[in-house]
């Protein structure tokens, strides 16, 4: 792994440190991801709700917000379609949970991967229709390239709402109401500042938009529902769907995260004593990433994601509890199948395409719903975009994982010539084809990534945000890197160097896979430190070595400890000694 330490200007990052009242490190952080101003940089490390814009300036919400309104006023039958994973999920909780305080009764459902496929399919949109034909229709986190779906539900006289945030190549939706921040180029400018909203954070704005139109007219309801109750479900879509956390974004997350640190949603608590969440140590992305989000995709990878909107929305206290032990069980299935899967992708890899700067990975017995989760690990371990494809009868479906720098969209436009469809995002997308078009798509792929990137991806490479020694690292400076959270897309959590380390005792292994040691500065004063997964690869004792390290918070026994996290460590070079 290559280390890439870019210095900043000195002159100026200490003027945004004397200007911004921080630490010369934070103000290097700061400086790193843009913010050179020291009124842009108070911003970001205060983000407020304040600062979140009028949702009329989002193209068709205030059309989006006037026929809920209609909808209401008279008393409207609704359906709701809402995608499987993490974010339609919390998108259709949120909508239906808004729209029932007003008096409606809308009918909800999420597509059956297996039966239904992926978005706004006729299947879905049928059983939909079961319970009888709404007055309107809404499509929650897909929808924005079905133009011949939208024109079956409309010859029913149905209307559509579609609020989506997939980047598109096609025309945008005509007949119906599309609130989409990436579909509309035609004004430089318009929706840009929403472009990295997820749907749940745009369903945030169409309910303040909602809101604002209803307490125009003095609506009763409208002054009792307070939007920031509803902040934990928008932060569970926000961060499970890797949305960069800049803008809007960072403002929806950070205070979300702190509301659902506090839920009262049965739900979400139940979920959370599954998960081994402890809200009183504080909800970090992680929590969302590795914990509750996977529980709740779970069910939409192997049955029927319904279940985790029931979830989110019930107040039954027996069946929270029920429903989250039956997504953990989900869950547990899910990485058993994972596993599998994973191995058999890392041994094709190994035997067939090591030398592929892109990668595309099939296998007859492959289950659809995990590959995604198999295409992140193996494009983190190799390097390389990766695209993994489970079986479904004449088709092959899957997901792809991108590395930084490397747009997945861009790369399947350039060959989707053999893709019957596609979509996502830069780092995450979705396909589908004909099994028989896989060698050529294959081809395709690789070509397009290899023109894109030119040999320049085979290394990984290591970013690290500043150099410290072991005496800058203590509570002090904890706190103030604290400000910096939420850590995810756009945001990144940062790497730290510290050069010159000496190993006074050997790294103790733990559980065969992992490691702890501890390192000293000047003072005698030991910070311990951990590794995961790194056993293979222990640091020597005695011997002076380079570390790249994380900085968090560990608690144990009700105590909270600074720890190292190892990402990586390497001899130390002589001219770093001196």
């Amino acid at each position: 792994m290559r280390w890439i330490h870019q210095p900043c200007p000195t002159a100026e990052v200490e003027t945004l440190s004397k200007a911004a009242g921080v630490s010369r490190v934070l103000a290097e952080l700061l400086y790193r991801t843009g913010l050179r101003d020291s009124a842009l940089a108070a911003e970001f490390l205060q983000p407020a709700l304040a600062g979140l814009n009028d949702p009329f300036l989002v193209r068709n919400l205030e059309a989006g917000a006037t026929r809920l309104r209609q909808a209401i006023a008279n008393r409207e039958s609704v359906a709701v379609l809402g995608d499987y994973d993490v974010d339609g999920v919390s998108s259709t909780a949120l909508l239906v949970m808004v729209l029932r305080r007003f008096g409606l009764n809308p009918h909800f459902v999420v597509p059956r991967r297996s039966a239904d496929g992926y978005g706004l399919s006729r299947s879905a949109i049928d059983r939909a229709l079961e319970p009888g034909k709404p007055h309107l229709f809404i499509a929650l986190d897909c929808g924005t390239n079905s133009h011949d779906e939208t024109a079956y539900l409309r010859s029913q006289g149905i209307d559509v709402m579609v609020i989506d945030h997939h980047r598109s190549k096609e025309r945008p939706l005509e007949d119906g109401i599309l609130i989409n921040p990436h579909v509309h180029e035609t004004t430089v400018g318009v929706d840009e500042a929403w472009r990295h909203l997820c749907t749940v954070g745009l369903v945030f704005k169409l309910a303040h938009g909602l809101l604002k139109q209803l307490r125009l007219e003095n609506h009763p309801v409208a002054f009792r529902i307070k939007l920031r109750d509803h902040l934990d479900l928008v932060a569970l879509g926000t961060v499970a769907d890797l949305v960069p956390l800049r803008g809007e974004n960072r403002i929806l997350a950070r205070h979300g995260l702190r509301i659902l640190q506090d839920t009262q949603r049965p739900g979400l608590r139940a979920l959370m004593e599954i998960a081994g969440v402890r809200p009183t140590q504080g909800i970090t992305p992680t929590d969302v990433s590795f914990r509750l989000g996977p529980r709740i995709n779970a069910s939409g990878r192997l049955a029927d994601a319904s279940l985790s909107v029931e979830l989110l929305l019930s107040d039954d206290e027996k069946f929270c509890t029920e429903t989250a032990l039956q997504l953990d069980v989900f869950n547990r299935e899910r990485q058993e199948i994972e596993r599998a899967i994973t191995e058999q992708a890392e041994q094709l890899i190994e035997t067939h395409f090591s030398a592929h700067p892109g990668i595309v990975l099939f296998a007859e017995n492959w289950h659809p719903g995990v590959v995604g989760i198999v295409a992140g690990r193996v494009t983190r371990k190799y390097n390389r975009p990766c695209v993994v494809l489970g079986n479904e009868g004449d088709m092959a479906k899957g997901s792809g994982r991108s590395v930084d720098g490397l747009n997945l969209v861009e790369v399947l436009g350039q060959c989707s010539e053999h893709l019957t469809s596609w979509g996502g995002h830069p780092m995450a997308v979705g396909i589908a084809l004909p099994k028989i078009h896989l060698d050529a798509f294959r081809e395709r792929f690789a070509a397009a990534v290899r023109a894109q990137s030119g040999n320049d991806i085979a290394e990984a490479q290591l970013d690290l945000a500043a150099w410290l020694s072991p005496e800058q690292i203590n509570e002090r400076f904890m706190e103030e890197l604290d400000a910096l959270h939420p850590f995810g897309q756009g945001n990144p959590e940062p790497v730290f160097g510290v050069r010159g380390v000496v190993l006074r005792q050997p790294p103790e292994v733990f559980k065969e896979h992992h490691f702890r040691f501890a390192i000293e500065d000047g003072r005698g004063r030991r910070i311990h430190g951990v590794a995961w997964k790194m056993a293979h690869r222990l640091p020597p004792t005695g011997e002076a070595v380079d570390l790249a390290v994380e900085l968090k918070w560990n608690f144990f026994n009700g105590r909270r400890l600074l720890q190292l996290g190892l990402i990586d460590w390497r001899f130390s070079l002589r001219e770093n000694l001196s």
